[in-house]
């Protein structure tokens, strides 16, 4: 290769670099995009009942059109919303994650949410390439964002609260038993409370069983287990940000959790011997801000429509 090629082909290599770059920081995380799915998992005759699941928001407090773009999901008219998980990006976004979901509490659409690690833990700067080692973990950092105070805000407008527990709801006339756990990313989850929070529901009232939803943010395998053996028809999860990079016709580099990663996202089935249940991992709505990339891989919520077999 001549010297004067060898400055072509160099060249373009930095102008795709450069396009890339600028795809992947300045256009697609502002692209975002609904995903639908109807999962057949309702009794005969049920009604359809449409959830809507945010997750990994990351919210900090310059970003208006993300704040503006989940307010406008309201019109969607969901009849559920599942929150699982990293809502706060940032140490003072607590009044603009409540100005985010207020259009869900003022229509009373029931809503019910689990946390993530970054709903205790403000971000930090760290090295994107750790992630395609292994799980990024927090061992020995004290919470530094009011958790507690994120809670009371959301019980106050109705919200309920599934961190390692439990509650039984009636939308469009069928019964819903919704179970969740805390972040299994930094160990807040606690699987016997879980379970003594279910075993406290009261008897049901309707001719069928209650169609059970479990709920967690990062999708480790353990708790997707103990979802399961709760005999969940859907578990929704996050965490994973579909990989947020992602190679086309490959997909996800890492889940950052123990998912394989080509459930890192979308909707899949998990199951045992002897169990199984939808499996919808949402690839959120937003990154660190310390990295605020994605390629090929949209911020994204998601619509299901859960209704009877056809």
């Amino acid at each position: 290769m001549t010297s004067g090629s060898f400055r072509r082909v160099a060249a373009t290599a930095g102008v795709v670099a450069a396009g890339v770059t600028a795809w992947s920081t300045l256009i697609e995380p502002r692209l975002f995009t609904l995903r639908r799915h109807t999962l057949p998992v309702l009794p005969d005759g049920a009604a359809p009942v449409r959830v809507l699941q945010l997750s990994d928001l990351h919210l900090a407090p310059w970003q208006h059109r993300k704040i503006e773009w989940v307010r406008s999901l309201v019109e969607l008219a969901p009849d559920l919303v599942v929150l699982t998980g990293d809502l706060m990006g940032h140490a003072e976004a607590r009044p603009d994650l409540l100005r985010a979901l207020e259009p869900f509490g003022a229509a009373d659409v029931p809503v019910v949410f689990v946390y993530g690690s970054n709903d205790y833990y403000g971000p930090r700067a760290k090295n994107p390439m750790k992630y395609l080692q292994a799980p990024s973990r927090l061992h020995t950092r004290e919470p530094d964002i009011d958790t507690d105070r994120i809670t009371r805000a959301f019980t106050d407008q109705g919200f309920i609260d599934l961190n390692n527990a439990a509650t039984r709801i009636t939308i469009r006339g069928t019964e819903f038993d919704l179970f969740g756990l805390n972040d299994p990313h930094v160990s807040f989850h606690d699987i016997p409370a879980m379970r003594t929070a279910i075993g406290n529901l009261p008897p049901a009232a309707g001719v069928s069983a209650p169609v059970r939803l479990g709920v967690v943010h990062a999708p480790y395998q353990e708790a997707l287990g103990a979802l399961l053996d709760e005999e969940a028809s859907v578990i929704f999860a996050g965490h994973t940000h579909g990989g947020q990079v992602r190679v086309p016709f490959a997909g996800a580099l890492t889940a950052n959790c123990d998912l394989p990663t080509d459930q890192a996202r979308g909707l899949s089935v998990w199951f045992d011997a002897e169990h199984a249940a939808y499996l919808n991992v949402s690839a959120g709505l937003g990154a660190s801000i310390y990295s605020p990339v994605r390629f090929c891989c949209r911020p994204e919520a998601s619509l299901l429509t859960l209704e009877p077999p056809r």
